[in-house]
Parts: C-alpha cells; sequence; structure tokens
C-alpha cells in the first residue's frame, strides 16, 4: 500500500471524548488520505469490477453547541476506486461554507438539530429550521460527472470531483431552484435519462418544490407542491413518468412552531399522503391518501399498468417511548435512531391513478432500512433490494440482506461483533443480462480490531461472504449513505 497523507483537520474535540457518538464506532476521522495498490487481505478483487464507491459520513471535528446529534457532524466522503482487480482510496472533507467559517473560528458556530436555533452563535445558516450549518453529511450522488453531497434537512448541494474529491463548489444550476432551503437530503439519478431529481422544502408557502435536472446539469422546470403547512419530508422516488413526493404525520408541531419552536410530533390520527407529479411537468398533482407512518427512506417505485408501485420501509412505531438510561449523553431523542425501536420494515404501496384507490401490504416481517437497487432498474419494475440489519440500540447496521421480492427469499450476512457496515449498493458486471449479476460494495468499520475494510461480495450469493477484503489506511466512523459509479459514467483522467 502506497500511502500519502494528504491534510491534517484542526480539531477541538476532547482527546477523551466519550459521547456515544463521537466515539467507538462513531470515532470521527480527521486525517485525508491518498492511498494506492491498497492491501487485499482476503479473497481477489474480480477485473471487471470498474468504477468508484463512495460513502458520505457525518464527521464532527468540533464540541457541538448543546447536545450532539450524529447528523449535526461535517461532511466527510470516502472513496474506493477500483480497476483491473486493483483498488486505491482518498477521504476529503466537503468544504462547506460552515466548515470553513468554524475552521476560521476554531469552535462551532451554528446549533444543531437538538438544540434551539437561537443557541447559534451567529444569526444567519441554512435548512429548512434555519440557523443550522450546512454540513452536507448526509447523501452522495454523481450526476453529470460530478460527486454531489447533501444535507437532511435542506442546504446548498456540493460538488467534487468524484475520482480525485477535488472540491468543485457549488452545483452552479441549483442557484435557480425556488426552494428558499435549497435542496433536500435525497436527490435521485434516473439513468435511463441522466435526469436528476431533487425536492426542497420549508416554512413558506407553497411549502414543497421539485425540480428535473437535465443530463447536462441544466434546471429544466421547477414544480410548486403545495401542502397544508411545514412538513419534513426526508426521501423521494420515481418512475419512468412521475416523481413521488409525500406529506406524513410526523412533522413539527404547528402551535409550538407559531412560537418559535421546532419539536416534531408524530399525528397518528392524520393520515399519510402521496403526490404523484408528472415529470414533464404537465397535467396537476395527483393525492393518495394511506395509513399513518412516517418513512425516511424509499426503495424504488414503477408503474404497472393504472397502477404507480411504490416501496419503502415504514415504521410501525414512528414515535418510540422514552428509554430509560443512565448515560448522560444518551439522549432519550436518540431512540429515533434505532431501527428496533422504529419497527421499520419494507412496505409496499400501489396507487390507482383510474380509481384514486390506494393499496398497501407489508413486504417482510424482518427489520431492515436503507435499501439499495441495481440502480439500472431505478424507476423500473425490478426484483432485488439490498437492505441493512440495525444493532438493537444504535444508529448502526450490523448486516446485509438480500430482499427478492417476486418470491419473498432472504438471503442474511452480519458483520461480525463489533463490526458495522453502511448503506450497500450494486455495481453490476460488464455486460449482464440478469438483474443480480454484479457485485455489491460497503465498507465496515471494526471497533475490536481497529481497522476498517472495504467488502466485495458476489450479489448473487452474499450468505458467503465477500469475495474480496480490501484494508483502508485507518478506520473510518460509521456512516450511512452511499453510491456506486461505473468508469463509463465517470469524467474521464
Amino acid at each position: 500500500m502506497a500511502t500519502t497523507l494528504h491534510a491534517t483537520i484542526a480539531s477541538t474535540l476532547p482527546t477523551d471524548d466519550d459521547h456515544p457518538y463521537r466515539s467507538g464506532a462513531w470515532r470521527p476521522n480527521l486525517r485525508e488520505w491518498d492511498a494506492d495498490d491498497l492491501e487485499v487481505t482476503e479473497g481477489a478483487l474480480p477485473a471487471d469490477l470498474a468504477g468508484v464507491y463512495l460513502r458520505n459520513t457525518e464527521n464532527p471535528v468540533h464540541p457541538s453547541i448543546g447536545q450532539y446529534h450524529p447528523f449535526d457532524g461535517d461532511g466527510m466522503l470516502h472513496q474506493i476506486a477500483f480497476h483491473d482487480g486493483a483498488a486505491s482510496y482518498r477521504n476529503r472533507f466537503v468544504r462547506t461554507d460552515g466548515f470553513l467559517a468554524e475552521q476560521e473560528a476554531a469552535e462551532s458556530l451554528w446549533a444543531g438539530m437538538l438544540a434551539a436555533p437561537e443557541q447559534s452563535k451567529r444569526e444567519d445558516g441554512w435548512g429548512a429550521r434555519g440557523r443550522m450549518k450546512d454540513a452536507s453529511s448526509t447523501d452522495v450522488v454523481v450526476h453529470n460527472g460530478q460527486a454531489l453531497t447533501s444535507f437532511w434537512q435542506c442546504g446548498d448541494l456540493y460538488a467534487l470531483d468524484p475520482r480525485s474529491l477535488e472540491q468543485q463548489g457549488k452545483a452552479p444550476w441549483a442557484a435557480g431552484f425556488p426552494s428558499p432551503t435549497g435542496i433536500s437530503a435525497h436527490p435521485k439519478v434516473d439513468e435511463r435519462t441522466g435526469e436528476l431529481l431533487v425536492f426542497g422544502y420549508g416554512k413558506e408557502h407553497p411549502f414543497l418544490h421539485l425540480g428535473v435536472v437535465s443530463a447536462d446539469g441544466v434546471l429544466e422546470r421547477s414544480i410548486d407542491v403545495e401542502l397544508p403547512g411545514p412538513r419534513l419530508p426526508h426521501d423521494m422516488a420515481f418512475t419512468e413518468q412521475y416523481a413521488i413526493l409525500n406529506d406524513l404525520p410526523l412533522f413539527w408541531d404547528p402551535d409550538l412552531l407559531a412560537r418559535g419552536v421546532h419539536v416534531p410530533r408524530f399525528f397518528p390520527d392524520v393520515p399519510s399522503r402521496f403526490a404523484i407529479v408528472r415529470r414533464d411537468g404537465t397535467g396537476p398533482v395527483r393525492w393518495f391518501e394511506a395509513e399513518p407512518t412516517y418513512v425516511l427512506h424509499w426503495i424504488n417505485a414503477y408503474e404497472d399498468g393504472d397502477e404507480v408501485v411504490l416501496d419503502g420501509f415504514f415504521q410501525h412505531n414512528p414515535s418510540p417511548r422514552k428509554r430509560d438510561t443512565t448515560d448522560p449523553h444518551m439522549a432519550s431523542v436518540y431512540r429515533y435512531l434505532d431501527l428496533e425501536q422504529l419497527q421499520t420494515r419494507p412496505h409496499r404501496w400501489r396507487f390507482n391513478l383510474v380509481t384514486g384507490e390506494t393499496r398497501e401490504e407489508s413486504l417482510s416481517d424482518r427489520i431492515m432500512e436503507f435499501g439499495m437497487v441495481n440502480a439500472q432498474y431505478g424507476g423500473q419494475p425490478y426484483r432485488y433490494t439490498y437492505n441493512v440489519t440495525g444493532a438493537p440500540g444504535w444508529f448502526l447496521f450490523d448486516g446485509l440482506v438480500k430482499q427478492d421480492l417476486h418470491t419473498g427469499q432472504e438471503q442474511r450476512y452480519a458483520f461480525g461483533d463489533g463490526v458495522f457496515g453502511s448503506e450497500t449498493p450494486f455495481a453490476p458486471r460488464p455486460g449482464a443480462t440478469a438483474e443480480d449479476d454484479g457485485y455489491l460494495v460497503t465498507f465496515t468499520t471494526d471497533v475490536g480490531r481497529d481497522l476498517s475494510e472495504c467488502l466485495v461480495f458476489d450479489a448473487t450469493d452474499i450468505t458467503s461472504g465477500p469475495i474480496a477484503r480490501v484494508r483502508l489506511p485507518e478506520r473510518i466512523s460509521a456512516g450511512t449513505h452511499s453510491c456506486w459509479t461505473p468508469e463509463s459514467a465517470l469524467p474521464p483522467t
């Protein structure tokens, strides 16, 4: 392994930090690396695996203002590139405006999600709530040759070169998007058309906006989607003709919001609502009602005759009871990070565009989240999804499940004691004709051995374990969202 230290970022975190989401598996990284010829410690990398795996990570560098929440951490991209049976690695902080300002001040300037906005040391800021730091630490997608990072509660989209991770500023087309709070957590790339679908939400009427960006990075249209009031949508889905947005009954309590207090509350007597919006901007917004829940992440959607089919992770307990804890750092609000508490299971909704009827069903009894599909089947009928299982009590992922939606069969691979993975995208094999002909790629954090690896699986059989393990230069913090981009879609070297 040929490793070069690119930079070390100044931090004011205590060296003996014992916060549960800034230590252990969540210990942040402060060093940026360039590493070539990574050591393959087990198996062999397939010669036809060519492209980059990118993962975004919440990675704080300063003590928080008030109670820390892991979503407050600064964005750090980790990248591993594959070519001809070899791999290289690099990682970089996302140099957002907020990150640079706090580096200059050597302290946190904005309060996170568990503190009141007025606790921020500056009056400006980002996010649908306002006066937050745009950490750009949530998701990452590659569109028009750029890796775009996003923030969970709306903000700017930051662009980086997906090969070198060179900072490329903000997505220029986003300046024309009408949402005053920017772009939300999960932009969607339609690999069939090359289009990017985005949404933004906030506290100003009409409260929700949809955007369609062309394959060459032009904002083609924006569509207002009127809501009854401020809502907290986190994700969206799409089909060949439609974008699917949502109005779910977990949002800021209106009575408290009128007094400037931002406290989310679940309203079990309010139905879930889904907006079916034509991507070409024609026709009205169609609304459908369903059972009340909250959904953090959708899996996929497609058209089936007169119906639009939507799959996602239904929370059977969106407002879990407070749990007892003697840890002064382990705030009760962290129960909302625990998949076991939320009871998240794959679920299917069917919206009939002729009758207006909604039908829904559970797709599994297993608690899972963070589903990925073969992106070539995004917005199209599909069969397989690759989900993670959660470590009870924590926002950590202890295993991987391949789910066959046609047969109901599930394959599971457990990472092992004290080992935690991240969202696991599918990398198609060149020339593949079967939906699951390819590989799965993920990073793991092994607390016991104090190391991180990249695991590569044969997607047809994950129970046999990884076909290759690749050692990273140092142990990386646990993280969530990621993407795979084939070499053919990357900018030229």
